[in-house]
């Protein structure tokens, strides 16, 4: 009768633990600690000073911020992501282009314009950061730039998010041809019917009169 082999217990013993867990201690420590934390005064001053509701997803990819492990926060960052991080760690100065995973495009574009080290400085006054940001960038496209929506606590990646008349001003400029085009086939449609309607007429009456004897 043949013996059965030994039963190979294949869980990694403490020893081969070692190198995934200075490993992911390394990783860890290269997560900046400004970047994994949000900055909440310029989310709370916006709030303030427009009078709507301002959450996280103004400048974050997710939100309720960058804390978690939700999809664009710090805990569900892939390796890829996390040196995309630290790289975006590293903009101190105007200029750089950044794509922090953590941040979406109005956030990065923050960085971009600004550089990290004037944001940072600017959390005591976080007012004073529309008047820092660039007149003449729009993130979405809707016209309304960058810094008056983060005044107005407009969503600055939505064209549909701002101000109903500006945006009613500035669509109607935007499109005044095609408004003039349908303008004038509507007129000439009513043009034309309106004379077909009265040739109509015209005939009615001409069949209701009484043939001559």
């Amino acid at each position: 009768m043949k013996k059965k082999p030994p039963v190979i217990n294949r869980r990694p013993s403490g020893k081969a633990l070692i190198p995934q867990v200075v490993g992911a201690l390394v990783v860890a420590a290269c997560i900046p600690c400004s970047f994994a934390t949000a900055y909440p005064e310029f989310q709370a001053w916006s709030q303030k000073n427009s009078g709507r509701f301002v959450n996280c997803a103004m400048c974050h990819a997710h939100p309720d911020g960058p804390d978690g492990v939700k999809p664009g926060q710090i805990g569900s960052l892939s390796p890829s992501e996390l040196m995309a991080l630290n790289q975006a760690r590293s903009a101190y100065d105007p200029g750089k282009k950044v794509h922090s995973p953590i941040l979406n495009e109005f956030g990065n574009s923050i960085v971009e314009q600004l550089g990290r080290r004037e944001v940072i400085a600017l959390r005591p006054t976080p007012e004073a950061l529309a008047a820092k940001l660039d007149p003449a960038s729009d993130v979405d496209g809707d016209g309304l730039g960058d810094a008056r929506e983060f005044r107005e606590g407009t969503d600055p990646l939505s064209a549909q998010s701002g101000n109903p008349a500006a945006l009613f001003r500035i669509n109607f400029v935007r499109q005044r041809f095609h408004i003039l085009m349908i303008f004038l086939a509507t007129a000439c449609g009513l043009f034309g019917l309106n004379h077909l309607l009265r040739g109509l007429h015209r005939v009615s009456l001409r069949q209701r009169r009484p043939s001559p004897e």
